[in-house]
């Protein structure tokens, strides 16, 4: 069963950049699914910025930008992937 880690509030589609609002624990390394009506893909947490900064791990409540591999919509979900 995956795990819901939060969802897409933004996505900059010039630089492919995703906002992901969590609920949970996000770690650099994670596996993450992707999903919503017209999206479904896996990736791997490469590097995620909060507040600008670059981090290894956020928290609940925390809003990230991370780089993602394909076009994401508002309110898709996310996944840790088993």
């Amino acid at each position: 069963m995956k795990k819901p880690i939060g969802k897409i509030t933004h996505y900059y589609g010039n630089i492919g950049v995703a906002v992901i609002e969590l609920e949970g624990t996000l770690r650099e390394g994670d596996k993450i699914s992707i999903e919503g009506t017209t999206t479904n893909f896996e990736q791997t947490v490469d590097s995620m910025q909060l507040n600008h900064e670059n981090v290894k791990e956020a928290h609940a409540g925390d809003a990230i930008g991370m780089k993602v591999a394909e076009r994401v919509r508002l309110g898709d979900r996310c996944y840790l992937a088993d």
